[in-house]
């Protein structure tokens, strides 16, 4: 299975802008700029991006690894912040904030499934930054 977006850029890094297109069309020339990278600009940006991906690929994992206990999540909100450090050109780290709701799923269960779908959705894998992680079991 393979995915795929476009980014098309105009113009020097700083001054410049561009837009990003998403195979399913759900993102089709949203722009981003250097404003609404490093600023407040109008825009989306690849850290915001990166931090729907994870909050996404963890959620979903948690799901799964929930289910696996025969247990069926009635709601999971997870909210990923992405550290960029502009001065060094990286992204520092990731905290993943996370609330469940699972009737039957006992607390010392909950952290286990918590630290594998952390450990193992693909975007954890793919980061080369620190994950931190807060989860609280509704």
């Amino acid at each position: 299975m393979k995915r795929n977006a476009t980014a098309v850029w105009n113009g020097t890094g700083k001054d410049g802008k561009g837009t990003l297109t998403t195979q399913s069309g759900t993102l089709s020339n949203t722009q981003y700029s250097f404003k609404s990278r490093f600023e407040e600009g109008v825009g989306t940006n690849p850290e915001e991006l990166i931090a729907a991906a994870h909050s996404g690929c963890f959620t979903m994992k948690l799901s799964f690894n929930i289910s696996a206990e025969n247990i069926t999540p009635e709601d999971i909100t997870t909210k990923a912040t992405v550290d960029l450090n502009p001065e060094k050109g990286e992204i520092v780290g990731i905290h993943l904030e996370v609330k469940v709701k699972a009737e039957g799923l006992s607390k010392e269960k909950f952290e286990e499934l918590v630290a594998d779908a952390k450990a193992n959705c693909p975007i954890s894998k793919l980061m080369n930054a620190p994950i931190t992680i807060e989860a609280e079991l509704l």
